[in-house]
């Protein structure tokens, strides 16, 4: 069973540790309001676009993305491939790839990918070597729907030298591709770090903390382009026990930053315990929603079915239960493998 997303390894971590699981809603359970789905919102269809690592552009992207019914693209792009060594930026393929789609009237989103849920860890060499950054990256013990993966590692954004470095890295971006991308993402939040093994000081608390700080910070550089988080899942929180889900979104709202996940499974029960229905109550208040339906989601069946999820129930719960402004497929999505409907 295949169960890894793209080549460089990003995979679903859905923290159901004993503790989340069993975390008593302190804070509060998931909004279960209806409000979100009034009739006046509208339910414009979502743009398609295709997903992909950037070093499958050549390969996967080009002969797909002149098909009518897709927009553009979202590219996954290591930390590493950005800054080869400190302070040295290599924007390059970006640039080559932006440069083919506009020549094409396509559109490009990429994200940023400062964890690896699998080997090798694509972070720069001076962040996991030099002492300054205390190991630069902790361990992760990888968990989803699907089973158990193989051990990853995860940026440790809440060393702030850590993230200091992972900010600069956004502004040089800012600087280069502010108004020229569609849109520039952080990953998921889900994630497992395997703390009998991590030497960086990581805590819950630590970590989210963290990850608003560079959503705040990556509004902030990004004043043209659509800056979002995905958010899927918080590390020992489960049904909104820590009240960090619903601060997330509240911090989105209050600060203009698009929110978005990486999976899109209609009505699982673990989602609907956790973003999903927060995604429901800010229907209309985020200004873009973006969902991915990569690779391991076209192995989930549809419980009333026992058929694998079809093309349009993707589309019909992206768009009309979470909201989706865009979701970008995996290149291996079924239909992309079809004429394209005129």
């Amino acid at each position: 069973m295949v169960s890894k997303r793209i080549a460089i390894g990003v995979g679903t971590l859905m923290t159901m540790t004993l503790a989340g699981v069993a975390a008593t809603a302190v804070a509060g359970p998931a909004p279960t309001s209806d409000k979100a789905s009034d009739p006046a919102l509208g339910n414009k269809a979502a743009k398609n676009y295709l997903y992909a690592s950037i070093g499958d552009f050549d390969t996967e992207v080009k002969p797909l993305i002149d098909r009518p019914d897709v927009a553009g693209v979202q590219l996954v792009v290591p930390w590493k491939a950005l800054e080869r060594k400190k302070n040295q930026y290599d924007f390059s393929e970006v640039d080559r790839a932006l440069n083919y789609l506009q020549s094409r009237h396509k559109k490009l989103f990429i994200q940023v990918q400062d964890r690896f849920f699998a080997p090798p860890t694509r972070l720069p060499d001076y962040l996991l070597n030099d002492p300054e950054y205390k190991g630069g990256a902790a361990p992760t013990t990888n968990e989803s729907g699907l089973g158990p993966g193989v051990p990853g590692a995860v940026a440790a954004q809440w060393n702030p030298q850590v993230r200091g470095r992972f900010q600069h890295l956004l502004k040089a971006l800012a600087r280069r591709f502010d108004g020229r991308l569609a849109g520039v993402n952080l990953p998921e939040t889900a994630t497992g770090v395997d703390t009998k093994k991590d030497r960086t000081g990581y805590s819950h608390d630590s970590y989210f903390k963290a990850e608003l700080a560079n959503m705040a910070y990556g509004k902030k550089v990004f004043t043209k382009t659509q800056f979002i988080q995905y958010v899927n899942f918080w590390p020992g929180e489960w049904n909104n026990s820590r009240n960090y889900m619903k601060r997330t979104f509240e911090f989105a709202e209050a600060h203009g930053i698009g929110l978005g996940g990486p999976d899109v499974l209609p009505n699982r029960p673990a989602q609907m315990e956790n973003s999903y229905p927060f995604f429901k109550k800010y229907r209309g208040k985020l200004p873009i929603v973006a969902m991915a339906v990569q690779e391991p989601d076209f192995e989930y069946k549809n419980p009333t079915t026992k058929k694998p999820y079809t093309r349009q129930e993707f589309t019909d719960f992206g768009t009309n239960t979470l909201g989706a402004d865009v979701m970008f497929w995996a290149t291996s999505a079924p239909w992309l493998h079809q004429p394209a409907a005129r």
